[in-house]
């Protein structure tokens, strides 16, 4: 469903890309492993990226385009560039979702992560929204900042005022 969405908003943002089909192969690869468990997710889903890129006879400097966009989306710092910027936008376009559908995305990560305590998810839940909330903007490219900042800000302070389950 996240892939789905993603690329939907590629294909209203394609034109504002430096290197569009360098963005759609980061989208395509960004959770290609997705362990809850494990905190390396984004660096083994670019290590898969690269390796398939090298079998297609991709140019090293391609590869490591596409491993710096993938691992932008780990969230942890500065965007590489406009794509970049796109890419992590898109990422985080979930969270100006409806309030149904952003309700439906905090119950699918609860589920994701049911392996964790509930008064630890709590803590750690509240503390990565508390984190995106307080990033002035939100997005970065503007037709995202647009079409989603006011509502994630409103889905951020609703899941933070009720209290993360």
């Amino acid at each position: 469903q996240h892939l789905y969405e993603c690329l939907a908003l590629y294909d209203d943002l394609r034109g504002a890309m430096q290197h569009p089909g360098e963005v759609a192969c980061a989208l395509w690869y960004h959770d290609a492993v997705y362990e809850p468990r494990r905190s390396d997710n984004e660096a083994r889903s670019a290590d898969i990226a690269v390796d398939v890129l090298a079998k297609a006879g991709a140019s090293a400097e391609l590869a490591s385009r596409i491993r710096s966009l993938i691992m932008d989306t780990t969230h942890s710092a500065e965007p590489s560039g406009t794509d970049g910027a796109l890419l992590v936008d898109i990422d985080l376009a979930i969270l100006g979702a409806g309030p149904e559908r952003f309700a439906e995305y905090e119950t699918q990560i609860r589920a994701e992560y049911s392996w964790v305590p509930a008064g630890i998810y709590q803590f750690e839940r509240r503390r990565v929204l508390s984190r995106i909330l307080s990033r002035d903007p939100i997005y970065r490219n503007e037709a995202m900042r647009l079409r989603f900042e006011d509502r994630a800000r409103e889905n951020l302070e609703r899941a933070l005022g009720n209290g993360v389950e």
